[in-house]
């Protein structure tokens, strides 16, 4: 088995055959996903197996620890030095779960960190007692899993097909949206294509990183577009950060067993935990999709605690944070903290609620304040409905630079990707959408001219934001105007209103034109207006159908009527 429908469904038969009525369907990835890493690892040191354990039996008196001196003469990047395997375990059943403690512990240190994050103990304990544990190891020894034979990409694919399963029986409808690979593709390729001419030089060396990094699928393609699309030649380095440990322990060992560096992925929370928060550590390209409609309030003293700080001190949040329910804004004010100063790109995938949630002075609109007027807004693509695997909101990708092209600055490109979409022959959870290549170098291609059409718009950044004027009137008493003591006309809460002015367009001007007509007697109280920024890109892509003609619907509904009637006269007779 090579294919990763194969795999997936063969693993997928083992929680069925083994794990059903033992464990609860929500658990059944803590315990699949450990013996899937496991035997990942066991099938790369399988053909040196027994010269790992002949250099450790050889050092072990003379070293504590004997993993670096058996990955220097083996050429390793890890290693198990005890005469134990999944295979070999299968050896001794009647001492399983003594031999099996002896095979876990004797991993290199940088596989314990895996091994101890999947919290697999206790369910190895309770598959023995319930004489389950052999019958697992039985089941995974039959699948080779050795990287020559399942390469990362394919990999990658189960470990999302599997999550993707576990996260349906767990009934997870929000947060844990596992990004579908057509997504990031279209993602990277946004982000990386701009910079083909840089990226081409000799000698180049750039960086990717994801705060949300999950089982590092987003990593991985963005530095297999670079080398298959741009140049073979790029060193690529990948950094991530991911919060979960499960998903951190799958990312971690794909990359101790293929050529990437594993201590560059990290576990903790990024916002409150930020294991990058070197203040010269900088990325190239930045490419994620947070957690979006998930609540913050667990972390909430922290991250308004370093809100009061300013971005001298270290602060990313200095601008403002978003309403507690959603943290979305907070993912990107932290990536553009690590922008470097010649240039970084940045990719996230949000759901609508960063366009345009918050009024004029909230911290959501802060925030898009914040980024616009510093001219680093560069695109954004809305995405056909229906293309998450738990989710069938609308989505978005928002592409943020410091570094916009010259025909770019003071400018935002918003396109129209609703209609790019093809139906799936089988849905996938509630996936029934996908961009297929064809479809995704289109949306490239009409990202990479920069031109206006239908389904491409072209903004000035002021465009999108507005000033919100509060609107007084006077109070009346007895027919007279009240004023102060001062003289000064005193205004009547009751009737106070508020006035969305463009800010491309003149506040008195305004004023004169569309308001004092009405409210002769009103005024503009100059002291508490707010600037505010919004995008309302289903308004700057409405299209006005006309209403159809009375008598189209008149003959619509007699022909009903007629097949009513028809219909019930079957019935009676």
């Amino acid at each position: 088995m090579s294919n990763h429908n194969e795999i997936s469904s063969f693993i997928w038969n083992v929680c069925d055959d083994v794990l059903r009525g033992l464990f609860k369907q929500h658990e059944y990835g803590d315990v699949i996903l450990p013996f899937v890493v496991l035997r990942r690892l066991d099938c790369v040191l399988e053909g040196k197996k027994d010269d790992i354990i002949k250099i450790h039996e050889e050092y072990k008196d003379k070293f504590e620890d004997t993993s670096r001196i058996i990955h220097s003469k083996l050429n390793l990047k890890f290693s198990n030095y005890s005469r134990y395997d999944l295979n070999r375990l299968k050896q001794e059943p009647s001492k399983l779960s003594e031999n099996i403690y002896d095979y876990l512990s004797s991993f290199s240190t940088n596989v314990q960190d895996i091994i101890q994050n999947f919290g697999l103990q206790k369910h190895i304990d309770k598959l023995d007692s319930n004489d389950k544990l052999y019958i697992l190891i039985e089941k995974f020894t039959e699948v080779n899993l050795h990287p020559n034979v399942v390469d990362n990409h394919t990999m990658g694919q189960i470990f999302e097909e599997l999550l993707r399963r576990f996260s349906e029986m767990s009934n997870e409808t929000s947060g844990e949206h596992y990004t579908p690979r057509d997504i990031v593709r279209l993602l990277v390729s946004l982000v990386l294509s701009p910079d083909k001419e840089k990226l081409s030089q000799e000698g180049k060396i750039v960086s990717i990183y994801d705060p949300c990094c999950g089982t590092g699928g987003m990593l991985t393609i963005g530095k297999e577009y670079i080398h298959e699309n741009i140049s073979p030649n790029v060193d690529v380095n990948l950094f991530g950060q991911e919060l979960n440990p499960q998903t951190y322990s799958i990312c971690k060992s794909d990359f101790l067993i293929t050529d990437e560096e594993p201590n560059n992925i990290k576990l903790g929370s990024t916002l409150t935990n930020d294991q990058f928060s070197d203040r010269s550590r900088k990325f190239d390209y930045m490419i994620t999709n947070p957690p979006f409609g998930v609540s913050w309030k667990s972390e909430k003293k922290k991250i308004e605690n370093e809100s009061k700080l300013s971005p001298e001190e270290g602060s990313r949040f200095f601008v403002g944070t978003p309403r507690v329910s959603d943290g979305s804004l907070l993912f990107l004010q932290h990536m553009i903290s690590k922008m470097e100063s010649q240039g970084s790109r940045i990719g996230v995938v949000f759901n609508g609620s960063p366009l345009f949630t918050g009024d004029s002075g909230s911290g959501e609109s802060e925030i898009r304040r914040w980024i616009i007027e510093n001219d680093w807004l560069e695109g954004i693509v809305s995405l056909p409905d229906r293309m998450f695997f738990n989710t069938g909101i609308q989505t978005y990708l928002w592409i943020v630079t410091n570094k916009k092209s010259e025909q770019r600055r003071g400018k935002i490109q918003l396109i129209d990707g609703t209609q790019f979409g093809t139906s799936m022959r089988k849905n996938l959870g509630s996936k029934s959408n996908f961009i297929n290549d064809e479809n995704r170098l289109r949306i490239l291609e009409l990202y990479k001219n920069f031109e206006e059409s239908e389904i491409s718009k072209i903004y000035p950044n002021e465009f999108f934001g507005y000033t919100k004027v509060r609107i007084e009137q006077p109070q009346i008493k007895n027919g007279k105007i009240v004023r102060d003591r001062s003289g000064n006309t005193k205004p009547d809460t009751k009737l106070r209103d508020y006035e969305r002015v463009p800010l491309m367009e003149d506040i008195q001007e305004y004023f004169e034109s569309e308001v004092k007509p009405h409210l002769p007697d009103s005024w503009i109280d100059w002291d508490n207006n707010k600037v505010g920024y919004e995008i309302n890109f289903t308004k700057y892509f409405y299209k006005y159908k006309p209403l159809r003609r009375l008598k189209e619907i008149t003959q619509d509904l007699l022909e009903l009527e007629k097949e009513t009637e028809s219909l019930l006269k079957e019935i009676v007779e």
